[in-house]
């Protein structure tokens, strides 16, 4: 199970950012994905989470109405809109899934239970 964010960089207050997360190594189509993020001094905390369909989303208090998640199941990706960034949102922003204890072979891919990180990709909002 691999999973490779992009995206992030410098941005003003205000502006937007795309964050994608690239998954392979398992059968992503399964499982919900999330999106974590962690600032300087403080703990890891949720941003976002979408359903293995797609048909549903949940997002902090702090980010409804600005941040939007997505994925193409087809493509194996999740994304993250992030629009009218403020400088609190600077932190560096994880692509996480948990797939439930046990050991699979599906879809042509054998993986094991567990909860996989991706390694993150810093946003940085300031002026």
């Amino acid at each position: 199970v691999q999973l490779v964010e992009s995206g992030g960089g410098l941005v003003q207050p205000g502006g937007s950012l795309r964050l994608s997360c690239a998954a392979s190594g398992f059968t992503f189509s399964t499982y919900d994905m999330s999106w974590y993020r962690q600032a300087p001094g403080k703990e890891r905390e949720l941003v976002a989470t979408i359903t293995s369909t797609g048909g549903s989303t949940e997002y902090a208090n702090s980010t409804k109405g600005r941040f939007t998640i997505s994925r193409d199941n087809a493509k194996n990706t999740v994304a993250l809109q992030m629009n009218s960034l403020k400088p609190e949102d600077t932190a560096i922003y994880y692509c996480y899934t948990k797939i439930p204890r046990g050991h699979y072979f599906l879809g042509g891919y054998f993986f094991a239970g567990g909860d996989y990180w991706g390694q993150g990709t810093q946003v940085t909002v300031s002026s």
